[in-house]
């Protein structure tokens, strides 16, 4: 155990964020913390890393432990150079350093026959044999491999911290706390300012990681590749649950379901008690048996359901139709100094597009979107809107651009359609304005809130065409969830700048990828289909490279006559990779379809379950409601070993497929 929460309670006021929570965290381990924006989660953080202080109950950790937190934002730093501020992670270490080389020179001038001499070249030695536990000479690279991962350039290591923007900000603090590998890690929304390419590299590096990680994320994608246990919080109280978070989200709905019937089954049995009591309590023969009822009542532990704090349902307005071309860039180009974002570039969105547009960041992306949309002109070539385009279009600086003596109410209602207007509250209410939010001003809001009121906005104007800049970063997963279905239902076109793969994935059909001094490509499918043909692309050109040295002009020369005996040599190579994949991988691939036949027989008794619950009769009788209840969980953690194993299985096909083309090879 590196982390123990025994009994936390936290309350602003009358709104209780925690009742006495406990729960342990163990080394090694990674746990996501669950909840609408306002549950307490990033509270908590703050409190695990002393920032705030409870109420009452503590927090235990053993004294070498050390808790490293990066919050979401609100990070500024300057006055250093890149690496020299994240190379302070290793201030410990570098004042060792620093004091061997005061002492060394202090040595020169002492007699070396002298006790003060031998006393400092003993404090030295001591200190260098701390200097090679901490492998000082690892240092170095490890700083410029984490900076590089992130997505920082060379040229970037030199420049001033105060020349970054607040996305690169959060970078930088998150590389310290990387190079410091604390015992135990918070991460607050991690992937915030991260595009594809450094997310890709963060979560293959937080797998690897040794410390225990607490991970608060939007991310479902890297939730379920990191987490194998989520702490959900609701109304004060906290839940945990086994599993990736994938599980968490089915299980959650599922007991909130076991739960109404279990709600629904009590109620029953109270209203038949409560009418015994009230039917025979006037008679003097039964007050026996009348007290007895009343006293079962009173010992009765009562099921509270809480309302969902939100009806998410939203459907964007009836857009006109449009013309099978939607907007068409020719031969466009656009610079600012010497970097150029588009050159000579053609580009057609057609109807039915359904575009996610990535890249890493600076690349081009939101200049790229305001292009489309005519709020900026190309430097040169030619945009034109397809007949009958409705635009729509969603930027993170739509925001700044909102009247702040509005109310939040007011600002949205100006914004709706006849056809819209009516469902403005409701609609505000499943992007997180509830209750007397809506009365808000503009001008008190946070960043993030005016970011989701201009969301609104846009949302509620018809428009057979859309264009949304990184349109989740201040949703919850529920907000989330209502703005996909709503993309899913839209008959229009759009184009999404986002990095998040979760979101993304179930509703655009094709990706644009931006990379600085490269023309943008287009690959058909969506945002996990596009990073594995980009994994295929880095793991060929490794291969070529590793198996292509330098050609000599006498070997060009022999290469010439010896092509057929290349291709003879070639086809051997493919027949042997194949007789291998066959011989090697058929035992795999057979325990692969034994996990999964197992698992779907469980998917299959896990509904024949549900539809047992669903039975009033058995809803009615406790015992069979709670052995089906038992099975059903029973059902479920056997599901989530088996999708492990499968998940297992699968990475050492693709694992051995690789080796046997690299041995053969």
């Amino acid at each position: 155990m590196v982390l123990a929460v025994q009994n936390l309670h936290i309350q602003y006021g009358a709104r209780v964020l925690f009742h006495d929570l406990s729960f342990t965290l163990n080394e090694g381990e990674r746990i996501a913390l669950a909840g609408q924006n306002g549950a307490g989660k990033s509270t908590l953080m703050k409190c695990i890393a002393k920032i705030i202080t409870a109420d009452s109950g503590q927090i235990i950790h053993p004294k070498h432990a050390q808790i490293g937190y990066l919050p979401q934002e609100g990070i500024h730093i300057s006055g250093r150079s890149l690496f020299d501020e994240v190379q302070s992670a290793f201030s410990d270490i570098l004042d060792v350093r620093h004091r061997i080389d005061e002492l060394s020179e202090q040595l020169q001038h002492l007699d070396r026959r002298s006790s003060p001499y031998s006393d400092m070249l003993e404090e030295i030695g001591e200190l260098e044999l701390t200097l090679h536990a901490h492998d000082i000479a690892r240092l170095k690279p490890r700083t410029e491999s984490i900076l590089r991962g992130l997505g920082f350039k060379d040229t970037d290591f030199a420049r001033d911290c105060g020349e970054f923007s607040g996305g690169w900000q959060m970078r930088i603090a998150l590389a310290k706390l990387l190079l410091r590998e604390p015992e135990v890690l918070l991460l607050d929304e991690p992937t915030n300012h991260l595009d594809l390419s450094s997310q890709r590299w963060m979560e293959q590096y937080l797998r690897n990681y040794p410390g225990a990680i607490v991970l608060i994320s939007h991310d479902i994608a890297l939730l379920d590749a990191l987490v194998t246990r989520t702490i959900a919080f609701h109304h004060g109280r906290a839940e945990e649950y086994s599993g990736n978070f994938s599980y968490f989200l089915k299980e959650s709905v599922l007991r909130k379901e076991i739960l109404i019937r279990q709600y629904k089954a009590q109620q029953r049995e109270i209203a038949k008690s409560q009418e015994f009591i009230d039917r025979f309590r006037s008679k003097a023969s039964k007050a026996s048996l009348v007290q007895s009822r009343i006293k079962q009542l009173e010992k009765i532990e009562r099921i509270e359901i809480e309302d969902d704090d939100a009806v998410m349902n939203f459907r964007f307005p009836t857009p006109p139709l449009s013309g099978h071309s939607v907007v068409k860039l020719e031969n466009v180009s656009k610079a600012y100094g010497p970097i150029r974002i588009l050159d000579n570039y053609s580009f057609e969105i057609v109807k039915g597009d359904r575009i996610a547009i990535v890249g890493v960041n600076g690349a081009g992306k939101s200049t790229f979107s305001r292009i489309i949309s005519g709020n900026e002109a190309p430097d040169s070539g030619k945009h034109t809107f397809g007949p009958h385009a409705a635009l729509a279009f969603f930027s993170q600086t739509h925001a700044d651009e909102l009247d702040p003596s509005q109310t939040v109410l007011e600002s949205v209602t100006a914004a709706a359609s006849r056809e819209t207007a009516p469902l403005v509250r409701s609609i505000l209410g499943c992007f997180l304005f509830r209750g007397d939010d809506v009365f808000k001003s503009i001008g008190v809001l946070s960043g993030g809130e005016r970011s989701r009121v201009a969301l609104v906005r846009m949302l509620l104007h018809p428009a057979n065409f859309l264009i949304l800049d990184e349109p989740t970063n201040h949703l919850d997963f529920q907000s989330q969830e209502v703005l996909q279905k709503a993309l899913k239902e839209y008959p229009g076109s759009y184009c999404i700048v986002s990095h998040n793969r979760s979101f993304l994935d179930p509703v655009v059909n094709k990706v644009l990828e931006f990379r600085p001094g490269q023309p943008p490509r287009v690959f058909l499918g969506n945002v996990s289909a596009y990073l594995e043909q980009i994994e295929m692309e880095e793991r060929r050109t490794e291969t070529s490279a590793a198996a292509s040295p330098a050609k000599t002009p006498a070997a060009t020369a022999a290469g010439s006559t010896a092509s057929t005996a290349d291709r003879k040599t070639q086809r051997r190579i493919e027949a042997e990779i194949r007789s291998r994949k066959s011989r090697i991988l058929k035992p795999l691939q057979d325990k692969l379809a034994a996990v999964e036949t197992d698992i779907a027989q469980r998917e299959q008794r896990k509904e024949e379950i549900a539809e047992q619950l669903n039975d009033p009769a058995i809803a009615s009788d406790n015992d069979a409601l709670m052995n089906l209840t038992t099975e059903y969980r029973l059902q479920e953690k056997e599901l989530g070993a088996l999708f492990t194993k499968w998940a297992d299985l699968s990475e050492e096909i693709e694992r051995t497929e690789q080796e046997i083309e690299a041995l053969v090879q």
